[in-house]
């Protein structure tokens, strides 16, 4: 993110901006690996995100190799189609999108497919581009987040405060980030893979590497509304 001697010129506002200002959902990889310290290093930091009565009700399996492998092959072998299947375990979205929740998701999703020259009626290519989700974008590390389903909503948004955390942190080291709701209503294809309890919910996963700045959907910029449309001052 920053040469060495550059961030010793930066206070600390300026380092922690850079971080979460540059943070973005990055669809394209490079295949260069990422150490298992670094991402300890990086889960680590992360832990110290709040959690109500220090819960840290989180929990994190991080796959890479054959067995991410395995994981990618056995949704994309299902059968069964992202735009078919039940969330069953959460609902990310509701049932029908409204003002502005549905513009702001469409200008997002035109943006993406515009740099990537796929019209709005090219369905297979559209599924395809999604379908890249379960490869973690070609990132060499995957991660998935679960928690156990016995925890509050609450305890969901401690979580949301952690794997922000872990995009953060990530960004620090120069990597960066693809957090994914699409895995979660796979979960029946992901426990075995992974091991993972029924008494944990598969909330999402995330992609981490080092960037394929060559890749035109990496030059997308998501907009975000200006303060006034979501901050009141109340005095």
């Amino acid at each position: 993110m920053l040469a060495p001697d550059k961030k010793n010129e930066l206070s600390i506002t300026d380092i922690v901006d850079q971080a979460m200002l540059t943070r973005r959902s990055v669809r394209a990889f490079l295949p260069d690996p990422v150490d298992d310290e670094t991402i300890r290093d990086i889960l680590r930091v992360a832990a110290r995100a709040p959690s109500g009565t220090n819960m840290q009700p989180w929990k994190v399996y991080v796959v890479s190799g054959e067995r991410k492998q395995a994981l990618s092959d056995a949704i994309l072998s299902s059968g069964v189609r992202p735009e078919k299947i039940e969330w069953d375990e959460y609902k990310y979205y509701p049932d029908k999108f409204f003002e502005p929740y549905l513009s702001r998701r469409r200008a997002v999703g035109y943006a993406l497919y515009s740099l990537l020259g796929i019209g709005r009626r090219e369905v297979d290519r559209m599924r395809a581009q999604h379908d890249r989700n379960f490869t973690f974008f070609d990132a060499p590390v995957g991660l998935i987040f679960t928690i156990d389903r016995r925890l509050n909503k609450g305890s969901w948004i401690d979580l949301g405060m952690f794997v922000q955390s872990v995009m953060i942190a990530a960004r620090g080291r120069d990597l960066h980030t693809c957090p994914q709701a699409a895995f979660a209503p796979y979960h029946k294809q992901i426990r075995p893979i992974l091991g993972i309890p029924d008494e944990e919910i598969v909330v999402c996963g995330m992609a981490l590497g080092y960037e394929d700045a060559s890749k035109p959907e990496n030059a997308l910029r998501s907009e975000r509304a200006p303060l006034e449309e979501f901050v009141s001052f109340v005095r």
